[in-house]
């Protein structure tokens, strides 16, 4: 099968991967290795796809529709399996088999095209914090084969890549997001599995449910981290309209109550994750992201 990657993979990769890393010069041999290995037949890649993954539609030879997923290793698809097999299929996309081959998994086909971000705003918060709320369980027992990250090990590594790389453009808010992460890592109230990097896009239309989660990134802490990152959603929506700061806030107040999490503690990290990924932006050279994510973050 040949094919060329998605651009917006090309695109995302190149700005984080490290010196001497093939994976994209490797990934049409890997395709063709985890595609003979299972007798699928391939009917198309997803485009635009992911930003860190390699989103293949397939079917076994008994007509079975499935995703091949691969991924590098620095994006943790291991833990993904891990955090999926845990799940079991309950709020998230199903594994349909174990680890045959690092970095590559088969899902279950959901409706790639079609997320609760397809719906009206207010529906689509409600939707996806639906399935959000399923997917905060215990984690595994550490002992087992797979041991996560957790909220303050994760965002320690992002805080100090932020200190590293703040001017004195962004030095108050990213003072005011570093403050909040102590602050907040005092006393977490609790210890869950969380999908790390939810949003609407990430809540995919399916047959088992009505809505599933796809693509976390696990990490374990207290559930508003992982709600902090759906506060911003649509965020260039909010930044285009004249009551976006307004918004915003009735937006935490909402989701907190809904999902019975503290509200201070949701705007903490919604400052937190929003700044980070502002001045990630602004370091890879996505000023427009940049800009949007830090007047957001300004707003909170």
């Amino acid at each position: 099968m040949a094919f060329e990657p998605p651009q917006r993979l090309v695109r995302a990769l190149g700005e984080t991967a490290p010196d001497g890393d093939d994976w994209l010069e490797k990934l049409p041999e890997a395709v063709q290795r985890a595609v003979a290995l299972r007798e699928l037949t391939v009917e198309r890649v997803q485009v635009p796809g992911g930003r860190s993954s390699l989103v293949v539609l397939v079917r076994y030879a008994d007509g079975t529709p499935a995703v091949l997923k691969l991924a590098p290793p620095r994006f943790r698809p291991e833990a993904e399996r891990a955090a999926l097999a845990h799940w079991g299929g309950l709020g998230a996309v199903q594994l349909l088999e174990g680890p045959v081959t690092e970095g590559v998994l088969v899902l279950e086909r959901l409706h790639p095209d079609v997320s609760v971000r397809s719906l009206p705003e207010a529906k689509a918060l409600l939707e996806a914090a639906g399935t959000l709320r399923r997917l905060w369980v215990e984690p595994p027992d550490e002992s087992g084969a797979h041991s996560f990250e957790s909220v303050a090990e994760r965002t320690g590594r992002q805080a100090r890549a932020m200190r590293a790389s703040a001017d004195a453009e962004v030095a108050p808010l990213v003072d005011a997001a570093l403050a909040a992460r102590e602050e907040l890592l005092a006393s977490p109230p609790e210890h869950r599995l969380l999908h790390g990097t939810f949003r609407q896009s990430k809540v995919l239309a399916g047959e088992r449910m009505p809505w599933l989660a796809v693509g976390p990134d696990p990490v374990v802490g207290e559930c508003a981290f992982d709600l902090a990152r759906l506060v911003r959603d649509r965020v260039e929506d909010l930044i285009a309209s004249p009551s976006g700061a307004a918004t915003t806030r009735r937006r935490v107040k909402r989701l907190a109550e809904s999902l019975e999490v503290d509200q201070e503690r949701l705007r903490g990290w919604t400052l937190f994750r929003a700044v980070e990924s502002g001045v990630r932006a602004r370091r890879v050279g996505r000023a427009g992201d940049a800009e949007l994510l830090l007047e957001f973050a300004g707003w909170l």
